[in-house]
């Protein structure tokens, strides 16, 4: 079993990865947390390759970008992405939208100080 420090929540959201030679691949975030998710695409990255991520998380507003986050895991079940670093808006936003998902899942968000990826 896997122990996480940030619990996952399932979703079902469009977005565009980014490969570091700007090649963009459609992908869908399957789970998410504050930092990282999971997701499918047609891309078949290697383990510590780094990204760049727009997550759609809401159809009327701009996707949250993942300035550089990296690539910790891919096989059957998608591709595991590390945020690394997310601006300040974007982070808050993506905060909030976790925060709604635990609210949905009926858990309580505790996020450990100094955690969140970088500003």
């Amino acid at each position: 079993m896997v122990v996480r420090k940030f619990p996952r929540f399932p979703v079902s959201a469009p977005s565009t990865l980014v490969q570091r030679d700007k090649l963009r691949y459609n992908a869908l975030v399957k789970d998410l947390s504050l930092k990282g998710c999971r997701l499918e695409s047609t891309l078949r990255p290697f383990t510590g390759m780094q990204v760049e991520l727009f997550l759609q998380v809401e159809a009327d507003t701009t996707p949250i970008h993942v300035s550089k986050g990296t690539v910790r895991w891919s096989g059957a079940q998608g591709i595991g992405v590390e945020f690394l670093t997310i601006e300040a808006p974007d982070q808050e936003r993506l905060k909030q939208m976790v925060e709604q998902l635990t609210i949905t899942a009926g858990q309580a968000l505790i996020v450990p100080k100094g955690e969140l990826p970088k500003k």
